[in-house]
């Protein structure tokens, strides 16, 4: 009898266990995901779409990144579905290429500059004193400056070689996320609980890691949508003018500014680059916006 009712009681408790934390998190993450606006769902569609071109952009395309395949500016048709560039390269190629170009370097950039301003700005809040005025006072100066400005300047003096690239874009973008890291922990390290973890004798790395930065999260992802679109619109711009990723590396920027003379033709071939970027920051928004929504704490108006 004894033996029935723990082998039924045993039962029951792993009837009612709870799910491991993590299929919670993936069952929460799944729920969020079905109620979000139709906004949020197209731009997370479109953010797969690009992500997976990027990825497998060698499988999805007939030819070679800088393959010449015919004569210039051939037309769009069975053989080049958006015809060719100005020397005669697969446009469609060069298109899928350029997503895995611009992209993967836009994300390593902007997370560069997150680990720079991010750091440094918690630090500053978390610190204070000297140290707080010394790097706001470096942030100050490079902000002094417009940033585009400022890039065309360090490009042409240190070259345009793409680890070149990215340290620049990184360290002037990190300056605008020092700004909100710091200004978000500012609020964050005068709590009481942060206190009390000081009080406790808890030491610098403890308080840095379990008390602020979970608290300060929600507006540094979201400022991480925001930032990378301002990276990836830098990148294009600089590789429009000449200083960002050289030929023969295919980028976008620079596929608007080579088939630019087709436009005085009627021909839109030189939109469609200018056309990914606007859809990729505008999809990037659409789910910032979402998650700016979500971690504010309103409730939905439906």
């Amino acid at each position: 009898m004894t033996d029935k009712y723990e082998s039924t009681v045993g039962q029951t408790a792993d009837a009612v266990a709870p799910p491991p934390p993590h299929e919670r998190r993936l069952s929460d993450a799944w729920k969020a995901l079905k109620k979000a606006p139709l906004s949020a769902k197209i731009g997370i569609i479109v953010i797969l779409i690009y992500v997976f071109i990027a990825l497998f952009a060698p499988l999805l395309t007939p030819y070679g990144e800088s393959e010449v395949v015919g004569a210039e500016f051939e037309p769009w048709g069975e053989g080049y579905l958006l015809g060719t560039d100005n020397l005669g390269r697969d446009m469609l190629t060069r298109l899928f290429y350029g997503a895995r170009n611009t992209i993967g370097i836009a994300f390593v950039t902007t997370v560069l500059a997150f680990l720079i301003g991010g750091i440094s700005g918690v630090l500053a809040a978390t610190l204070g004193g000297w140290m707080d005025q010394l790097f706001s006072r470096i942030v100050d100066v490079l902000m002094a400056i417009p940033a585009l400005i400022f890039a065309l300047l360090l490009l042409t003096i240190f070259g345009t070689s793409i680890p070149v690239l990215v340290l620049v874009i990184a360290v002037l973008d990190s300056t605008r996320v020092y700004r909100l890291a710091r200004a978000v922990s500012l609020n964050v390290v005068v709590m009481d609980f942060v206190e009390a973890a000081r009080l406790r004798g808890e030491g610098m790395g403890w308080i840095t890691l379990k008390e602020v930065l979970p608290n300060i999260m929600p507006p540094l992802v979201a400022e991480f949508g925001l930032r990378f679109c301002f990276v990836f619109l830098t990148i294009a711009a600089l590789s429009f003018l000449g200083l960002g990723l050289q030929p023969p590396t295919a980028d976008w920027g620079s596929m608007v500014r080579d088939n630019a003379t087709l436009i005085t033709y009627g021909d839109i071939t030189p939109l469609i680059p200018a056309a990914a970027i606007a859809l990729l920051t505008v999809a990037v928004n659409f789910v910032v916006d979402w998650f700016l929504h979500k971690t504010s704490g309103l409730r939905d108006d439906q």
